[in-house]
């Protein structure tokens, strides 16, 4: 690449990504997955459009991948366990279980329905059981939702890459046939099982390191977590495990250990991630080509969408649920938020790159079924979860809370703004009965600075400033939250 063509690169590629980050904005109203746009400027940006032209499907499995590491490192170092362990099972369930029915379903229904043979239609079923953790962190974590259902389908999106990228790979590969069905379902087993156990200890192992040494500079901390994240993807790959399993499972480790510079680590992780977001789904718009859209594909598409929607992800979920019983309601969003984004896209960059017969045309139905089964999903699923009941009231007695990390004390700052329906109204401060350790530093009153002292009274408006161990911080945050919700007594005997 010579110096003007770098520049021209850097040009197209800055402002592509400026407009890129300002249509996030637009989608998040819309509650609709930025993807889709970004799918729309690579296509616009393509052979169509400015006429670049794009077609090594090589590179964009490589690039594709590398792409889907930094996006599932970026939910796992997000993902609260807290959240996660509940549903655990659930969410296993799904990426495991529900693939395989689904896949079973889709390979069914494309076979007899769409006329494929049999080896495309496995892989149609393969490429569109998963669901797509960018979109599902996206759409999910703007909708309050139950624990066990935001679990659940975190943890699925996490978790179900692994198995479809290895079927996958063997069905392009031509190597399935060569092996019994229960074979090849333990060599899927075994690649999830080992990618997890590297993650849990890469992530472990990396958690103990970096609390013993000290780093200049926060950033290395967040390029020292990123660099895990990737050595058990990498490690995984040569122990021939499953480096998507392996770098979310460390990911998760890393995110929810007591490390320093935490949030800087998430905030660098989640700019990354966007990044790589841009990046991957321009890049798969450009290797789309419209002129071999045809009214055939369009509509084979729309058939498969309908079977996968209504008849393989809710059966899935429901074989799924065998090891964890959920209600009728649950079980309908389970089954209508299965969003399945770029991944289907990304994975059919697999056989495309190895010349399966056939792919191309398979690639063109896939992405036109990811685009229209998006649009129709996603800004759905918070008009569905309401229309279930699903959606959790927003409490109008909790307060509005920011933290400051306070790295060289390991303590937080806790910066609590009290609400006009909050019952820490009229409460003195030493009724508040906060861990010992922790202690409001200063009330802000109407601009001004008030000491807090124990007989200090809080009035509605106020910003009270709490310093409090990192290691309590959980407990004084229970702690304030009762009392904002019940006021004073809360039910509150002795100390924490």
């Amino acid at each position: 690449m010579s110096i003007h063509e770098l520049d021209l690169f850097l040009l197209v590629g800055s402002t592509v990504t400026l407009c890129a980050i300002l249509a996030v904005r637009l989608t998040s109203v819309a509650g609709l997955p930025s993807l889709l746009v970004y799918l729309l400027m690579g296509v616009a940006l393509g052979e169509a459009g400015l006429g670049i032209h794009f077609d090594n499907a090589e590179m964009a499995h490589s690039l594709g991948f590398a792409a889907l590491a930094l996006i599932l490192a970026e939910g796992g170092v997000t993902t609260s366990w807290r959240v996660l362990r509940p549903s655990m099972r659930l969410g296993l369930s799904l990426a495991t279980i529900g693939v395989a029915v689904s896949v079973g379903v889709m390979a069914l229904g494309a076979h007899y329905l769409l006329g494929l043979p049999w080896e495309l239609a496995v892989l149609l079923g393969a490429v569109t059981s998963p669901t797509d953790a960018a979109a599902v962190f996206s759409v999910l974590r703007v909708v309050p939702l139950p624990r066990r259902l935001t679990g659940a389908l975190e943890a699925e999106s996490g978790l179900n890459d692994a198995p479809t990228v290895v079927l996958v790979s063997l069905i392009s590969a031509g190597t399935v046939h060569d092996h019994p069905w229960w074979v090849v379902l333990a060599i899927v087993a075994g690649e999830l099982a080992l990618g997890v156990l590297i993650g849990v200890v890469v992530g472990a192992a990396g958690a103990w390191l970096l609390r013993r040494v000290s780093l200049p500079t926060s950033g290395l901390y967040s390029i020292s977590v990123l660099a895990l994240c990737f050595l058990a993807d990498g490690g995984a790959a040569v122990l021939h495990g499953s480096g998507f399993a392996a770098i979310y499972v460390a990911a998760v480790v890393l995110g929810n250990a007591e490390l320093p510079h935490r949030q800087v680590t998430r905030g660098f992780a989640e700019g990354v991630a966007w990044l790589a977001q841009i990046g991957l789904f321009v890049m798969l718009g450009l290797l789309l080509s419209p002129e071999t859209l045809t009214w055939d594909i369009v509509g084979r598409a729309l058939v498969a969408g309908l079977v996968l929607t209504f008849v393989a992800r809710p059966l899935a979920v429901l074989v799924a649920m065998i090891v964890q019983p959920l209600g009728l309601r649950d079980a309908i969003f389970l089954s209508w938020a299965g969003l399945r984004g770029a991944v289907p896209v990304v994975l059919m960059t697999i056989p495309l790159a190895d010349g399966v017969p056939g792919s191309l045309h398979l690639f063109d139905l896939v992405f036109v079924l990811v685009v229209v089964y998006t649009l129709v999903t996603a800004p759905t699923l918070p008009g569905i979860a309401k229309l279930l009941g699903l959606v959790q009231p927003r409490d109008a007695r909790a307060f509005e809370l920011e933290v400051a990390v306070l790295e060289r004390v390991a303590a937080d700052l806790l910066q609590i703004t009290i609400t006009p329906a909050s019952l820490l109204h009229g409460v003195e401060v030493g009724e508040l009965r906060l861990p010992r350790g922790a202690s409001v530093s200063m009330v802000i009153r109407e601009g001004e600075s008030i000491p807090a002292e124990p007989r200090t009274v809080l009035r509605r408006g106020d910003d009270m400033l709490v310093v409090v161990p990192r290691a309590l911080r959980e407990k004084a945050e229970r702690r304030l939250r009762q009392v904002s919700r019940h006021g004073r007594l809360a039910g509150w005997v002795g100390r924490i």
